[in-house]
């Protein structure tokens, strides 16, 4: 079963994914630029699952507690899509169908590889 993307992200819809769970996949064609959508939700300042931790003009980190379908995307290290603060654009050629997918962050990448302990 999927879930459509709201007016924030009407060309993406939830679907279950082979990656993880659910993702967010693709309803139409995006080229490499293309803005896919925005990612909506709460203002947190508390980690969480589908938290988006943006960049403020100030240069302060404040979170966003995902809402839309756009919460729904997996990482990868090739990844199809890249954020511009809440604003997710296309980074590579993206068919319908396809699932978008970030990179989480080098974080990320040590905690999956196993080399996340303290030092």
């Amino acid at each position: 079963m999927s879930e459509p993307g709201p007016e924030s992200a009407p060309g993406v819809e939830r679907q279950e994914s082979a990656i993880h769970g659910h993702g967010a996949f693709a309803t139409q064609a995006f080229t490499v630029g293309d803005h896919i959508g925005t990612y909506t939700g709460t203002p947190t300042d508390v980690d969480d699952t589908h938290v988006l931790w943006v960049e403020t003009d100030n240069g302060d980190w404040q979170g966003i507690d995902g809402t839309g379908v756009l919460r729904w995307l997996n990482h990868s290290r090739t990844p199809n899509v890249a954020f511009d603060g809440a604003e997710l654009r296309a980074i590579a050629p993206i068919n319908p169908g396809d699932e978008l997918t970030f990179h989480y962050g080098e974080e990320w990448d040590a905690f999956i590889d196993g080399d996340d302990e303290e030092e």
